[in-house]
């Protein structure tokens, strides 16, 4: 019987082989030094950012400002002036000026002011008596520069120079000469020139209510080192609707204030 001698791969396959071992190994040796690569801190690979996407910023508007109140309508130092401002540092000029177009006011007790003045002050009491059923008066109304020697002589006379000062202006310096001012009093006659009338109905309702028909009460309580006078309810000054709404809403108490000017509590040079 004959024998098959069995011979191995040929020289060739043997030599595939072998590179195929090689390569097998190669890329094991690869992968396993890729992977303590990538496992290793400094073989960390980050993740490639993300594109921002520019966005187009619309501009935000400018806010229109908020209307300041026009202090500029009317002079404060022009006597024939609605807004004329007249206390210890600002005489009036000149010194005797005699207002235009006074004419007498159709309430109690009469008296004159300027024709603006005096038609507000016809509708006020008229408002005034509508709601109430009640009256006020008139109690000194315009006063020339020499009435007002008088008054201040009066007084001066009755209580002295210095408490004169806090409850009647000096000759040229009184609100009561430019004709926008009148002192006005409850009828029947209660606290006539006296504090408690700001108690009365008459002197509550001018507080609450006087804004709406252009008047202020000129020398409120509290203000004394700011307007050189006590406290006087009954005393009101005709400014017109619109500045006296704006003081209203404002809260700002007295004209020094709201035209920026220096305190009055004294005369200049005493």
């Amino acid at each position: 019987m004959l024998r098959v001698r069995h011979r191995g791969p040929s020289p060739r396959v043997r030599r595939n082989r072998r590179i195929a071992t090689v390569i097998v190994v190669l890329v094991l040796i690869g992968a396993i030094i890729g992977t303590v690569f990538l496992l290793s801190p400094r073989g960390t690979v980050e993740a490639a950012p993300t594109p921002t996407t520019t966005k187009t910023l619309t501009p935000t508007p400018t806010p229109t400002p908020t209307p300041t109140f026009p202090l500029d309508q009317f002079s404060i130092d022009d006597p024939t002036s609605l807004w004329v401002i007249a206390n210890k540092l600002r005489p009036l000029n000149p010194l005797d000026y005699v207002p235009p177009d006074l004419r007498e006011v159709n309430i109690a007790g009469g008296g004159r002011m300027r024709a603006e003045a005096a038609t507000a002050m016809e509708q006020m009491q008229a408002a005034y008596t509508a709601e109430t059923g009640l009256t006020m008066r008139n109690t000194s109304g315009y006063r020339s520069y020499a009435t007002q020697v008088d008054v201040y002589a009066g007084h001066v006379a009755s209580s002295g120079q210095a408490a004169a000062d806090l409850t009647s202006a000096r000759p040229g310096h009184s609100e009561h000469q430019t004709g926008w001012t009148m002192d006005l009093g409850a009828v029947p006659a209660q606290c006539d020139f006296d504090q408690c009338f700001g108690s009365t109905s008459q002197g509550a309702w001018l507080a609450a209510n006087g804004w709406q028909y252009g008047f202020i009460i000129r020398y409120p309580d509290g203000y004394t080192p700011i307007t050189g006078y006590e406290y006087e309810p009954w005393h009101v000054r005709y400014v017109g609707v619109a500045l006296a709404t704006e003081m209203h809403n404002t809260g700002v108490m007295t004209l020094e204030e709201m035209f920026g000017l220096p305190a009055a509590p004294d005369y200049a040079g005493g």
